[in-house]
């Protein structure tokens, strides 16, 4: 799972709920924020195995501490921590729970389409649906949702978001997804995908703040 993580991103804010869209494209994506700098430093581990799937060569053999789940659950505890005080001026208790929910739906997604490969705990008991070895189900599946967290954003949040950038956004995720499941070549190490990933997750980000940024009122 890559863009789909951002339909839960679109889909919980509101006007109501304050949450700023780059908090969500961040908590969405934590799990993966953290992962990336792990395998960096050796904590986690990953290889790859052309073939293993039929989406993408990943075998994410170890990596107990961003995405078992007894890892996710702790992590979204902390999100949910650090958000009520940051935020404590502005931010109510749901919103704060909504934070922990989207970072935690990050493994609930992978659930569905990883192989086997994430613990329940440490690095034992390991699940996965394998929705990985049937690419245009996944896809459509991934697409689906962000379309659908899209759709709901539009609707929820028009006096702040800047639709025409939105929308270009969404297309250009769409694009980029469609590239990463159906002509991504092998990535050539570990250290390089890890590094492009967190690319990526920071660039969406910014963006995301970028298209909620209020514009000046004229005088």
């Amino acid at each position: 799972m890559f863009v789909g993580h951002y339909g839960v991103a679109f889909a919980v804010k509101t006007q109501r709920n304050k949450i700023p869209l780059w908090v969500l494209f961040v908590a969405v994506q934590l799990l993966d924020f953290l992962w990336a700098p792990f395998v960096l430093l050796g904590i986690e581990k990953v290889r790859f195995v052309p073939g293993i799937t039929a989406t993408n060569a990943l075998d994410l053999y170890y990596m107990p501490y961003t995405h078992s789940l007894l890892g996710a659950l702790f992590w979204s505890a902390v999100a949910f921590a650090i958000y009520k005080i940051g935020w404590r001026n502005i931010a109510s208790n749901s919103a704060a729970l909504l934070v922990g929910f989207a970072v935690f739906s990050h493994w609930l997604l992978d659930l569905i389409v990883h192989r086997p490969d994430l613990a329940i705990y440490d690095d034992t008991l390991k699940v996965g649906f394998g929705l990985w070895n049937y690419r245009g189900i996944e896809f459509v599946l991934e697409i689906g949702i962000l379309l659908f967290g899209a759709v709901l954003y539009l609707k929820r949040n028009g006096a702040i978001a800047r639709k025409i950038g939105i929308i270009i956004f969404v297309a250009a995720l769409v694009l980029i997804q469609t590239s990463n499941t159906f002509v991504r070549r092998p990535p050539s190490s570990d250290r390089g995908f890890a590094i492009t990933a967190l690319i990526f997750y920071t660039v969406f980000a910014i963006i995301a703040f970028l298209l909620e940024r209020r514009r000046p009122i004229p005088s």
